[in-house]
């Protein structure tokens, strides 16, 4: 870690306004992908990528595990460590209601992780 790394203020996910510029107009500072890799790396899985993407379409904003679990050929318990791994990584929150837990994309966070993608068409000189 660099000597400099303390002096940099803390990096809000879920504020409304980019973390950084989106990584074609600028390199990523190194605090910034220590902090965006972990959802990243998230959802380099086929099945957590789905997962979220079901989740983060579902009617009402949110979906239960009920639903989630019939969709994928794997077990309950594989589906519930995916779903760990989406929440710790802070791309989901997670609510038990009864027997179920239903899970809610947290979209500021993906509107980080979006806005670092983009790519702005280069300026017509």
């Amino acid at each position: 870690m660099s000597k400099q790394a303390g002096l940099l203020p803390a990096i809000d996910l879920t504020a409304d306004t980019p973390c950084c510029p989106p990584l074609a107009q600028s390199r990523v500072p190194a605090q910034t992908a220590a902090v965006l890799a972990p959802a990243f790396k998230a959802l380099g899985d086929p099945v957590r990528l789905q997962l979220m993407s079901m989740i983060a379409s579902a009617k009402g904003g949110e979906a239960c595990v009920c639903d989630l679990t019939p969709a994928f050929d794997l077990t309950g318990p594989t589906i519930s460590h995916h779903l760990k791994t989406l929440r710790e990584a802070g791309l989901v929150d997670a609510e038990r209601r009864g027997t179920w837990v239903y899970y809610r994309a947290r979209p500021a966070i993906l509107r980080q992780l979006a806005g670092l993608l983009s790519v702005e068409p280069a300026a017509v000189a």
